[in-house]
């Protein structure tokens, strides 16, 4: 009879506990969780696994490393239905847990963040995935809480778990999800850990996500960051880590979350063109439109649309245009930008379009309001001088003067920011005969950049030092060209020319006999060998080397035969 007794006892306490952890909301709150299948991008499955829904929009949880190396990947809910998952809203390999979200519908259940983190020894519930009509919990105390950032917990239970319930809810007595279960050290640990469902809650794509290696490792579209701002940043940076065609995935999906977002239609466009026919910049017409259909700032818009059409006929050469794209459509369209808004940046746009026109004096004008402007600049100067360059009768001194202006906005020690603009000033001044001025801004080029010159430099300052019989400076100059391009001929020839006028004949001759070796044909190098060979009184050798020349067509050694060689 006791025997009797002590059975009855432990079937009565069995079910108190069963009672226990199965509370009312157990039956509902099941249906929010869900099995999960990853497949790679051979289509064949990867891992499965838990995660269950923390909204009724199908955002949901479940563990980083179910996911990682995934191309896609399905849910099947407690009904057994298949749903597809749509995109990482965010992740963390170190705490092992994604976000997502999949495919919604009127039936989703989600469970309740819990608003206060669990205490030490309050009982907790892990509910299971399960497709079971009736739903059991297991049941654990909290015996750890540790704070892992603002309103994020990480738990430790005395609880046993077991693969097959990783990222299965842990949930408080009132039916709210405190956390997700994750994998223990070993498969006889007697506690167990979960990541707070609020840090899950938390996980979102931003613009710096791109980079970001542990969502890198999903194959699965990402989402797109919760405002504008930074999304397009997020598109920038995509822009040149993304192929053309998962870039232009990106872009579509930008457009439907941001459906009024000039920038997003003339980032599309700006892709389409880069197909380079006419099925896809028919796409890009439509979008510049559209562009300008939804656009809250008209002259923005515009500038950016004309910079587009303006790169495009650039890039053309000598191909056909779509359409009416041309650079007289640019520069209408940015006129109408600078009457809508009458910004420094779309005349400097006026401008360029025009010098690419060759309607110089009118780009000249453009650029010389851009000058008188807050955006002037060294740059703004150099088109300004560029384009006066151009003008046909400019006294070639304003240009100078313009090249002034580029170089009084750097200060010393220049830079390699610097360089171009005195290499520019010494090309105009050499072509003005200021060769001792070239010289200068030359030798500050020169310093500007390091010394990182190539021969092709070294030739063309030794050319203005030989103008202003700078001879010493002039053979170092050219010593230095032919030490950096040994099998340029004509490297060597100006060689021999520049110790020649300074009476070094056996230098001359030794530089000039290279040239001939290098090339055989070179009919200036007999030439000027000759005449230096006259001045070493060696009038026969000079007069066949004046022989070889002329064969070689050299159309200047007439006058020196004429001369020595009677």
């Amino acid at each position: 009879m006791k025997k009797v007794l002590l059975i009855l006892v432990c079937c009565i306490l069995s079910q108190l506990s069963y009672a226990q952890v199965t509370p009312k909301w157990a039956d509902k709150a099941k249906k929010a969780v869900f099995s999960i299948v990853t497949y790679d991008k051979d289509n064949k499955i990867k891992n499965t696994g838990n995660g269950f829904y923390i909204n009724e929009n199908g955002m949901a949880l479940s563990d980083y490393s179910l996911f990682e190396g995934a191309d896609r990947a399905v849910i099947i809910n407690a009904d057994s239905k298949e749903l597809p998952v749509l995109r990482i809203q965010g992740g963390n390999s170190m705490y092992d847990v994604v976000k997502f979200n999949t495919e919604a519908d009127k039936k989703t259940v989600a469970l309740k963040p819990a608003t206060l983190p669990a205490a030490v020894g309050e009982t907790v519930y892990l509910l299971p995935y399960s497709t079971q009509k009736a739903a059991s919990c297991q049941t654990g105390k909290v015996t750890k809480v540790d704070t892992i950032g603002s309103n994020a917990y990480y738990y430790t239970l005395d609880m046993a778990t077991s693969e097959k319930t990783v990222s299965c809810p842990i949930m408080n007595a009132n039916g709210e999800v405190l956390g997700l279960i994750q994998k223990n050290a070993s498969d006889d640990a007697k506690e167990s850990y979960a990541i707070g469902a609020t840090y899950g809650a938390s996980l979102s794509i931003t613009a710096l996500s791109m980079n970001d290696m542990s969502l890198n490792r999903i194959g699965i579209k990402k989402a797109l960051p919760d405002t504008e701002d930074q999304a397009l940043v997020y598109l920038f940076m995509a822009s040149s880590q993304q192929s053309r065609e998962d870039y232009a995935t990106t872009l579509n999906d930008f457009l439907e979350q941001y459906p009024n977002s000039a920038d997003g239609y003339i980032r599309r466009a700006t892709t389409y063109m880069e197909y380079r026919d006419d099925e896809h910049n028919a796409l890009a017409e439509a979008d510049l439109k559209k562009a300008m259909n939804v656009t809250s700032a008209k002259g923005e818009t515009q500038y950016n649309i004309a910079k587009l059409i303006y790169s495009y006929v650039v890039s053309l050469g000598d191909q056909k245009p779509y359409g009416d794209w041309s650079y007289d459509k640019a520069l209408s369209t940015i006129r109408e930008a600078i009457k809508a808004d009458n910004q420094p940046v779309y005349t400097q746009l006026e401008g360029d379009i025009l010098f690419a026109m060759r309607q110089y004096p009118e780009a000249y004008a453009a650029y010389e309001k851009v000058n008188q402007s807050s955006i002037a600049s060294a740059a703004t100067f150099y088109s300004a001088a560029k384009t006066k360059q151009l003008i046909e009768g400019t006294d070639m001194n304003e240009v100078v003067a313009l090249m002034d202006s580029a170089v009084a906005y750097f200060t010393k020690p220049y830079t390699s920011e610097a360089a171009p603009y005195f290499y520019e000033r010494a090309e105009v001044k050499a072509q003005m005969g200021k060769y001792r001025e070239a010289v200068v801004d030359y030798d500050a080029f020169y310093d500007a950049i390091g010394g990182r010159v190539t021969a092709a430099f070294f030739l063309q300052r030794e050319q203005a030092e030989v103008q202003c019989k700078m001879y010493q400076q002039a053979i170092n100059d050219i010593n230095k060209a032919v030490e950096m391009a040994p099998e340029d001929v004509e490297m060597w020839v100006e060689k021999g020319s520049v110790h020649l006028r300074v009476g070094q004949h056996n230098e001359a001759v030794e530089a000039l006999n290279k040239a001939i070796s290098l090339d055989p044909k070179n009919g200036a190098a007999y030439r000027m060998l000759g005449y230096c060979q006259v001045q070493m009184k060696k009038n026969k050798e000079a007069c066949a080397n004046f022989a070889k020349a002329k064969e070689l067509g050299d159309e200047v050694v007439d006058g020196l035969i004429q001369k020595y060689c009677k």
